[in-house]
């Protein structure tokens, strides 16, 4: 919702609405209490309980909070308010790469071209530990080979971003550009080279 529809995510943050003479509150209860808060949704049912999924942001990090099986209102929006400020204080948000900016070059086989450029169809962003920037690693990885055609857009790698050795998010690279079929002597000498490769 808050990617996707951000036109109408302002819904959310709305505290009353009134139709037809008549005022309905917002039963997310974080909209009064903290203003940074500006979502999103109450639930309860018998089995789950009490439930809020409630979203947050100061400056450029929002964060999202789920809290299910609560046993009554003033629980879940006391635990959701100790979960959000839990998050801002201990984590911080990095951007680390813009979208379509160019991570890696590939090789390409029997192609008009001999590289192609990889890179990431959205922004990214990362939230780490506070303190912890230094320590994250990005690796990319391809297939072992890659003849073409090669179509812009299309998925042909992978990012990994490991912090301490540990996996901390993969993302599909894309290829910036697109890379045709070569020449037919370019495809022969490629073919003959593969043999060895």
């Amino acid at each position: 919702m808050i990617r996707n529809f951000p036109k109408y995510y302002h819904w959310y943050s709305e505290k009353e609405l009134t139709y037809n003479n008549i005022t309905q509150p917002n039963r997310n209860r974080l909209l009064q209490r903290d203003s940074s808060v500006d979502g999103m949704k109450t639930g309860y049912t018998e089995k789950a309980g009490y439930c809020l999924v409630s979203s947050a942001k100061r400056g450029k990090m929002r964060l999202i909070s789920i809290i299910m099986g609560t046993k009554n209102d003033k629980v879940r929006t006391r635990e959701s308010e100790i979960i959000l400020d839990y998050g801002f204080r201990f984590f911080e948000t990095f951007h680390v790469y813009k979208a379509f900016q160019p991570l890696d070059f590939v090789k390409v086989w029997k192609g008009d071209k001999k590289q192609f450029q990889l890179g990431l169809a959205d922004a990214l962003y990362v939230t780490i530990p506070k303190g912890q920037y230094d320590k994250l690693r990005a690796t990319v990885s391809t297939k072992p080979y890659i003849i073409a055609p090669v179509m812009k857009g299309k998925n042909y790698g992978k990012l990994k971003i490991t912090m301490e050795n540990k996996i901390i998010l993969e993302h599909p690279l894309i290829a910036l550009n697109s890379v045709n079929q070569g020449f037919l002597w370019e495809r022969l000498i490629d073919s003959f080279f593969l043999l060895f490769y």
